[in-house]
């Protein structure tokens, strides 16, 4: 027994949007005509939202491209279960992209930031060998407690929490001690070392 079907009426602008949807997503002979109609009815909306959240005309170009590939894949993917609201499906879209594009462009100033605060930093001066010499008199002359915090700290690299195991102290006992005998420190090197 033969089955007819009926061909489906040809695609024109006044296509409602649930049918475009559905040819989509039923990957028929016109489903390519579908999209084509598809992103002709909405490219021009997907723009319009674009400049007014993104405030770039290349970045609601950029929107235009990435929603609408979306949608198509959703449709294509049968993830639209409403083919007659894909308006709203591409409305929230819109947004769902809109908000990627920003939280990237947060990052990526994020990223910048930080480069450019490294960046910044000055590199330590070098020192000579009589600066070495300096620093091993002024550690000398700190209290046997202060002198092995800096130790453990700086030289062994160590974590606040294992000096402190180690010694019997409190975490914030050693950044107090840490903080006075780096003061100690400094103010021995601004005075000659000791010397």
């Amino acid at each position: 027994m033969l089955c007819f079907v009926a061909p489906l009426p040809p695609m024109t602008d006044d296509t409602p949007d649930g049918d475009i949807a559905r040819r989509i997503a039923g990957g028929g002979p016109d489903a390519a005509a579908a999209e084509s109609a598809l992103c002709r009815k909405f490219a021009a909306r997907i723009r319009l939202y674009g400049r007014r959240h993104l405030g770039d005309d290349q970045a609601a170009a950029d929107l235009v491209q990435l929603v609408l590939v979306r949608v198509l894949e959703a449709l294509r993917a049968g993830r639209v279960e409403n083919p007659e609201s894909i308006g709203s499906f591409v409305l929230g879209t819109c947004r769902n992209v809109t908000w990627d594009v920003r939280r990237a462009e947060q990052r990526q100033r994020a990223i910048e930031s930080a480069a450019l605060a490294v960046q910044t930093i000055a590199a330590p001066p070098s020192m000579s060998e009589h600066d070495v010499l300096r620093l091993f008199l002024c550690l000398r002359q700190l209290p046997e407690r202060d002198h092995q915090v800096i130790r453990m700290t700086f030289m062994e690299d160590r974590d606040t929490d294992e000096v402190a195991r180690r010694m019997g102290l409190t975490e914030g006992n050693v950044r107090v001690v840490r903080h006075r005998a780096l003061a100690k420190l400094h103010d021995c090197m601004e005075n000659g070392g000791g010397t």
